[in-house]
């Protein structure tokens, strides 16, 4: 939309409250409202503004005032509103100097996809990831200096086989690993899933499928089809918002939270890449699976960055409960087609050539996707500009592998301290174009390492388990 047609919205739709929503560094989604009383489409260009100190890793109190600039394309009336309201998503800039903020996320895709066009290599990138999350009917945790526990609960998990629920029990549970694609009655929220897509189609998001996943206890996935860049980072951070208030309206919690769930298979979410120019992938050619030289070199530099990449698509504690071996998730830095246990894939479900990609399949739902996303490109950028080789494909089932084959396999980092670690020592190519700074770079360490120290002071419930009596 342009402001005008924006301007034309409020009219047909009677919209009373404007509302605008920003990202913070971990991710997520912060916003402000005002009256359609002060409405003017000046906002698209002088912006509003609002006090950013409080905001999880920007200003100090010093130095607090920003502007939101809202993005008039985004317009979407609310649907969880009872008062008629059109969300606008925002980008924030320095009120003084009227540059972009560089610790603002989504400022970070605007200069990632601008960076892209400056090489020549591409034209676009486009992003296909798949967001997994799980729904609980219960969710209690606490920790105090003498007591700490989590519970979750779901109708569906295994462990409810002996549960009363309206004086009986039905006994269709999900054993543990068995959620992938099962039909009602064992799968309860085909409903409830069903109104999530028919909401981000209301809102523009194209839905390719939905279905259950693999673990017991309401773990699912919807997946969208791909967009550029900024555009599906857009749409990760709209997403997440129907999915949670969608399962509020039906009484459930909704987590993405990558291993909620103990001994079971955890939330990722596999990132489909592809660039182009014009109407032509860059990704097909001759190559192995199909793959194009850019193709291959573009893996290359996913993998040689992977380790420091891996802190911002999994940048939470919980991120490295999910990598681990033997639950599909793959820790093994390698790239193969089909081979779903390696880090990167190579899809071959269509003979297409314009259905040539990658698959990064690390990270998880709980990373910024504006970072995530762009850290991602700059990493195959780096790759294609410096023809970076991927090594050899690994056509096997890598979990199965030989402790003296897999000694020679880099591995995903064991622990967000490993992967900051990572990180801090390899960022030059996050640098290129202005696309990160350096600033935003220090800021996201500095917190994530706060976050580590925060578990490591902390005993763990199952401490006690293993030493109480030592």
């Amino acid at each position: 939309m342009t402001p005008s047609e924006v301007t034309a919205l409020i009219k047909e739709k009677d919209i009373k409250i404007l509302d605008f929503k920003f990202c913070d560094i971990p991710g997520t989604w912060q916003h402000f409202s005002t009256s359609v009383t002060d409405y003017s489409e000046e906002i698209f260009e002088a912006g509003l503004g609002f006090d950013g100190s409080s905001v999880r890793g920007w200003k100090e109190i010093h130095a607090s005032d920003m502007l939101v600039i809202p993005d008039p394309t985004t317009a979407w009336v609310d649907p969880f509103y009872e008062v008629p309201t059109l969300s606008l998503m925002c980008s924030i800039e320095d009120p003084i100097t009227r540059e972009p903020y560089n610790r603002d996320p989504r400022g970070v895709a605007q200069r990632a996809e601008a960076y892209l066009k400056s090489t020549g290599v591409a034209d676009v990138a486009f992003f296909g990831p798949e967001p997994e999350f799980f729904l609980f009917d219960d969710v209690r945790y606490t920790y105090e200096a003498n007591v700490g526990f989590h519970s979750v609960d779901s109708v569906e998990g295994i462990w409810n086989t002996d549960s009363m629920e309206d004086g009986n029990n039905l006994g269709y549970k999900l054993r543990h690993k068995g959620g992938y694609f099962p039909v009602p009655p064992h799968d309860t929220l085909q409903d409830i899933r069903s109104e999530m897509v028919l909401v981000m189609e209301l809102l523009g998001i194209h839905v390719e499928a939905q279905h259950h996943e693999v673990a017991t206890a309401g773990q699912c996935e919807i997946d969208m089809r791909f967009s550029p860049l900024l555009k599906m980072a857009d749409q990760v951070c709209i997403y997440k918002y129907v999915v949670r208030n969608i399962a509020k309206r039906h009484g459930k919690s909704a987590t993405f939270m990558p291993k909620p769930v103990f001994d079971d298979n955890g939330s990722g979410m596999h990132t489909h890449q592809s660039l182009w120019k014009g109407d032509n992938t860059l990704m097909a050619g001759d190559g192995y699976a199909g793959m194009s030289e850019v193709g291959l070199h573009y893996i290359g530099g996913i993998l040689k960055h992977a380790r420091a990449l891996i802190a911002l698509s999994n940048p939470t504690t919980n991120s490295y409960k999910r990598l681990v071996p033997g639950f599909e998730a793959p820790v093994s830095l390698v790239h193969s087609a089909r081979n779903r246990s390696a880090a990167v894939r190579i899809p071959t479900y269509s003979p297409s050539p314009k259905a040539k990609r990658m698959e990064f399949r690390s990270p998880d739902p709980t990373c910024n996707p504006y970072m995530a996303f762009s850290a991602m490109l700059m990493a195959g950028l780096d790759g294609v500009q410096n023809k970076i080789e991927p090594g050899d494909p690994m056509d096997k089932d890598l979990y199965d592998l030989a402790p003296e084959e897999l000694a020679d396999i880099p591995q995903a980092p064991g622990s967000l301290e490993e992967a900051l670690s990572a990180l801090e020592a390899d960022h030059e190519f996050l640098l290129k174009g202005d696309v990160f700074s350096q600033d935003l770079i220090d800021s996201f360490i500095e917190n994530k390492r706060a976050e580590t120290d925060e578990l490591r002071l902390r005993p763990h419930p199952y401490e006690f388990c293993m030493y109480y009596d030592v």
